[in-house]
């Protein structure tokens, strides 16, 4: 067989995507070719694109798959091996796809015994994103952390690694999911849709919470106002924030490697000391749909696509 079936993007046009025939991509000495299982779906799959892009491209940047072949160069995994991978800017093309190329510097897990594909494939980028935002905070026992749309995947996630690390936990979602978020381990929760959603969280941690978490677009600066004078922020949203009082602004730690940290997060997660919730798993001739419902920022945890 020398065709998979793939969530391609057309062309340049803003929403020109398909499910389309294209041809499997070659490897080279230095990649993996990985039969995919299942997809996590992301809000950046239709846009995270290289710059040289050749159309079709199939989108998407993780999955859980089986190895199917590996490069001559390739020592730490073979043909057979289940593992969980994150892959941006591949020039061969993404995830959404029955094969992915995958560079072998590319993040690649092995999936735990017992866990599903499904499972494996809503962890990596959510998990990853979570632990270096969470890095950034340097976060002690007994702080206060608010997470500004702590119901999505991320937010899924930090709620719960902050809680077992000690800390007390605020978050904001909307009505529908704050019961979901006190089941993580919040013990404050809001309503992003309340005008006094701020003075909430100044009544219950007066003087203000120690660090600030935003995940959701322009939550960045709001989430600042409700800070010590001494607090601390990070925007994953990739919100320009504005300094206030002696607020510090914490970059994303792009750079820094919680390899090891997001093993033992999929371990916890295996064993059920950590809940990964995936609200919807679609198959694969419906996954336009799971890449529309993401872009509307209104998913509760993950969304997840079968294999084609």
């Amino acid at each position: 067989m020398s065709r998979m079936k793939a969530i391609v993007k057309q062309s340049a046009s803003p929403h020109d995507f398909d499910l389309m025939e294209v041809p499997i991509p070659g490897i080279s000495e230095n990649e993996l070719l990985v039969r995919v299982k299942a997809i996590g779906v992301g809000i950046h799959d239709g846009y995270f694109l290289p710059n040289d892009i050749h159309y079709p491209y199939p989108i998407g940047i993780e999955a859980a798959g089986i190895i199917e072949k590996t490069g001559q160069n390739v020592t730490d995994f073979q043909a057979g091996d289940e593992v969980v991978f994150v892959s941006s800017m591949q020039k061969k093309g993404g995830t959404w796809a029955e094969y992915a190329v995958v560079a072998a510097n590319s993040l690649i897990l092995p999936i735990p015994n017992g866990m599903s594909f499904a499972e494996a494939a809503a962890i990596p980028v959510a998990g990853n994103t979570a632990l270096k935002a969470l890095h950034a905070l340097d976060l002690k026992p007994n702080d206060s952390l608010f997470i500004a749309g702590a119901s999505g995947a991320i937010g899924t996630f930090a709620i719960q690694l902050a809680a077992d690390m000690g800390c007390t936990v605020a978050g904001s979602a909307s009505k529908r999911n704050q019961d979901y978020m006190r089941s993580l381990g919040a013990t404050k929760t809001v309503d992003y849709h309340d005008a006094d959603w701020q003075e909430q969280i100044k009544q219950w941690m007066p003087g203000g919470v120690d660090a600030a978490l935003a995940i959701q677009p322009d939550t960045g600066q709001p989430s600042m106002e409700i800070l010590k004078d001494d607090g601390r922020v990070v925007a994953v949203s990739g919100d320009q924030l504005t300094p206030q009082r002696n607020v510090a602004i914490k970059p994303f730690p792009y750079q820094v490697d919680v390899t090891d940290e997001l093993l033992q997060l999929m371990k916890k997660i295996n064993s059920k000391e950590i809940k990964l919730f995936i609200e919807q798993t679609y198959p694969f001739q419906q996954a336009l749909d799971a890449l529309e419902k993401t872009g509307t920022r209104h998913a509760r945890g993950k969304l997840v696509i079968t294999a084609p």
